[in-house]
C-alpha cells in the first residue's frame, strides 16, 4: 500500500490525474474502472481539461464503472450515467462502444450483474479508481459486504441514501461491482477527502480486515495506492 498525502481536493486531484494520464501513455487501450460521487469530480475536470491540451488520448481506452442506482433511468439526473457523459465522456474522446455502465433499467438485474462480470473478465480492469463512504462502503458494497462479493444487486443502507439524496430521491437499491470483482484490477487508486472520511481511511490503513468497513479489505491489494488530503490524513502519519 502506497499512501500519498496531498495538501488540498485540488492537489489530490493533479496527483490522481498524473498517475492516470501516465497509465494511459504507457497502454492507449488500458481499461479503467470509473467510479462516481462527489470526490472524483476534481480528477475528471483535471482528465478532461488534459484531454483538451492534448497531453492524452482516450480514442482506445475501455471503461467500466463500479455502480448504478436502480431502478433508474439513464436520463435521470440522479443517474451515474448521466453523471458520467455529463462530467467526463462527453469532454474526451472515448469511444462509446468501449464504454461499459450498468443498466439501471434493466428487467433482469441478476443476468445484468452476470453480464458485467463476463464482460469485465474478457476486458481485465488495468486502474480501477475508488471513493469511499463515510461507512466504509467502496462502490455499493455496504458493510456487511463479504470479501467474495461478485457484481450484483444490494439494497442500500439508510445511511447512503441520506446522505446521497441531494435534491430528489434516490432508489433504495443498486447495482454494484463486489469486492471480489474490485480486487481483480491490476492497481487501485483510492481518494479520499473530508474529515468526514477519516474514519473509513483509519480502517483501512490502521485497522484489521473487517466486512463492517468494506474498505479494509483493500489493505490485501497488492499494488494500493492511497491519496487522502490534509483533513482525512491528519491522524495517519
Amino acid at each position: 500500500m502506497k499512501i500519498i498525502y496531498a495538501k488540498n481536493y485540488e492537489e489530490l486531484s493533479k496527483i490522481a490525474t498524473s498517475i492516470i494520464i501516465k497509465e494511459i501513455n504507457k497502454k492507449l487501450n488500458i481499461v479503467i474502472g470509473f467510479a462516481t460521487g462527489e470526490t472524483p469530480l476534481g480528477l475528471y475536470k483535471e482528465l478532461a481539461r488534459s484531454y483538451k491540451r492534448k497531453k492524452v488520448d482516450f480514442s482506445k481506452v475501455k471503461s467500466f464503472n463500479l455502480d448504478e442506482y436502480y431502478p433508474i433511468t439513464r436520463d435521470n439526473k440522479n443517474s451515474f450515467y448521466y453523471y458520467m457523459f455529463r462530467n467526463l465522456f462527453n469532454k474526451i474522446n472515448i469511444q462509446k462502444s468501449n464504454i461499459n455502465l450498468l443498466n439501471g433499467e434493466t428487467k433482469n438485474p441478476s443476468k445484468e450483474c452476470r453480464d458485467y462480470e463476463v464482460k469485465i473478465k474478457k476486458n481485465p480492469i488495468s486502474i480501477q479508481i475508488l471513493g469511499v463512504g463515510i461507512n466504509g462502503h467502496i462502490g455499493f458494497n455496504e458493510p456487511g459486504s463479504d470479501f467474495n462479493s461478485k457484481t450484483r444487486l444490494i439494497n442500500l443502507t439508510k445511511e447512503t441514501i441520506k446522505r446521497n439524496s441531494k435534491i430528489h430521491k434516490i432508489p433504495a437499491k443498486a447495482l454494484t461491482m463486489g469486492i471480489k470483482t474490485i480486487m481483480k484490477a491490476r492497481k487501485i487508486i483510492l481518494l479520499a477527502d473530508g474529515r468526514d472520511k477519516s474514519n473509513a481511511i483509519y480502517h483501512l490503513i490502521k485497522g484489521k480486515t473487517n466486512k463492517n468497513y468494506p474498505v479494509s479489505f483493500l489493505k490485501k491489494h497488492k499494488n494500493l495506492v492511497v491519496i487522502v488530503d490534509k483533513s482525512v490524513g491528519i491522524n495517519l502519519k
